[in-house]
């Protein structure tokens, strides 16, 4: 039963098991994810006869769905792009203007130390 419920859900949520993995653009895929759980969302709201529970239940949707595809997004970036999220160099706020203030007096700051509070 419970491989059953895990390969249930992998059939429908994971992008590498379902039939949307063979859609090559990623927001597409999240455009499609969205109006199949606004369809479920409908459903089930009409099901039990309330638009209350349509509201709720489209919002739980969009969000969920929109914290998995940040998510999805940020471990693909970091896969194909790892340096997207590295900057060359110090970045505290003095050293990129590599001066540095004591008690109203600027102290130039030598270019070739990169700096840190932590040596």
């Amino acid at each position: 039963m419970k491989q059953f419920v895990y390969d249930s859900w992998n059939g429908v949520m994971s992008l590498e098991h379902n039939p949307l993995k063979n859609i090559p653009s990623l927001q597409a895929r999240h455009l499609i994810l969205q109006c199949l759980a606004w369809t479920w969302c409908t459903t089930f709201s009409l099901s039990i006869g309330s638009i209350y529970v349509f509201g709720f239940t489209a919002i739980a949707h969009v969000l969920i769905l929109a914290a998995i595809v940040i998510t999805v997004s940020t471990f693909e970036t970091a896969k194909r792009k790892p340096h997207f999220f590295l900057k060359s160099g110090y970045h505290s706020y003095p050293r990129a203007r590599q001066n540095m203030y004591v008690n109203g007096e600027k102290i130039k700051l030598d270019r070739d130390d990169p700096g840190g509070e932590h040596e």
